[in-house]
């Protein structure tokens, strides 16, 4: 029996990450994928990125309009109940077996509530990571407690999932499906290294004044460091406009006709940023992508504030560091003096994460017992 697999997918980051998981997905004969796409995809401001995935010729399923992308406190909320209402309806609608979903974002949690009220089986990527940031931690683990089925993307996360209670023969170590194809590249003649900063850094709930003065912060010292900078625009979440107000005076400030050291992306295809993190001589922020894609590219990082505070590094070469300027400019400076090599071992897995994922969905039972969620401890 086929079964169907909604993937629900709310950002441009997250689309990245899922590649190899609908991929492998869509080339098993035993699922059937419904892609759903919601979130910032649909949002103008952040580049309408639904694009990207009608450009890879994928079909989407369904388009659920969620935030409004207005920087609002109220927006998210708004976004939860409007993206709960039109999954469940389309799940309903579709007659949808599976919902898969990554990490901890409001749009996986409208899923994953979607999912428990009509009864069907939810699994969860990347369940188990540490992460504070804003909400993050809270949205993932209640994520972890709805779902059925998890597929933690290190050793370390599976058994913090299990000490939550979760039955051990549910929880199967997929790996980060976001290194699948970042070691095909890596395969590949490797790119010479650029004076050149990657620049990625998310708002974590705070006002609008405060993540305008981190965020130029980091463009100060990167700037000050002689690098160029390619920097890419941030997620929804609330405090938003701070890191975009900050991004467009920079480089207002520094725009010339015969200047390109300083380059916008409201969203970047996930090859061209997997080739980015290859190239650059150092990324910095307080991406995800810091801790588990930049170590095994040889990256070096400076992570920067407490966003992803206690998340497994995935190799050396990640330093962390406060928002003060002068704390800033020094781990710059320190992480600039690395030389690390690409490749080799990461807790993160061996690039088959999207493969081993599918797989255990074409053989996952869809039993009542499967559906009954007990604590096992």
């Amino acid at each position: 029996m086929h079964k169907r697999v909604a993937v629900v997918t709310g950002t441009r980051a997250e689309y990245g990450l899922l590649q190899s998981v609908l991929g492998a997905i869509e080339s098993n004969p035993a699922l059937d994928l419904q892609l759903v796409v919601t979130g910032m995809h649909l949002l103008p401001r952040f580049g309408l990125t639904r694009r990207e995935i009608e450009r890879d010729g994928r079909r989407i399923a369904a388009l659920i309009p969620m935030q409004r992308g207005d920087d609002r406190p109220l927006d998210q909320a708004d976004g939860l109940a409007r993206g709960v209402r039109g999954m469940a309806a389309y799940f309903e609608r579709a007659q949808t077996d599976i919902v898969l979903v990554l990490g901890d974002r409001v749009e996986a949690l409208a899923a994953a509530l979607a999912v428990s009220a009509t009864g069907r089986v939810l699994a969860h990527i990347h369940g188990g990571d540490v992460a504070p940031g804003d909400i993050d931690d809270a949205i993932r683990h209640a994520i972890t407690k709805l779902a059925h089925v998890h597929f933690p993307a290190s050793a370390d996360a599976a058994r913090r999932i299990i000490r939550m209670g979760e039955q051990r023969e549910r929880v199967i170590v997929a790996g980060a499906p976001g290194l699948d194809r970042l070691r095909e590249l890596l395969s590949e003649r490797p790119p010479r290294r650029e004076p050149l900063a990657l620049v990625v850094q998310h708002p974590c709930g705070r006002g609008k004044a405060v993540e305008r003065r981190t965020m130029a912060a980091i463009l100060d010292a990167v700037s000050a460091a002689g690098l160029r900078r390619c920097i890419v625009y941030p997620n929804s979440d609330r405090g938003c406009d701070g890191v975009i107000e900050a991004i467009e005076l920079h480089a207002a400030c520094r725009r010339s006709a015969t200047n390109a050291e300083c380059v916008i992306h409201k969203s970047l295809p996930r090859d061209e940023f997997l080739r980015l993190l290859l190239r650059c001589r150092v990324l910095i922020g307080n991406s995800s992508a810091g801790l588990i894609e930049a170590p095994l590219a040889g990256t070096p990082v400076v992570n920067v504030g407490d966003r992803q505070s206690g998340r497994l590094a995935g190799g050396k070469g990640v330093l962390h560091c406060g928002e003060a300027p002068a704390t800033l400019k020094r781990t710059l400076t320190a992480a600039l003096r690395l030389r690390l090599r690409p490749g080799g071992r990461s807790p993160y897995g061996d690039g088959r994460a999207g493969a081993r994922i599918a797989q255990a969905l074409a053989r996952l039972r869809l039993t009542d017992s499967l559906r009954k969620k007990v604590i096992s401890y």
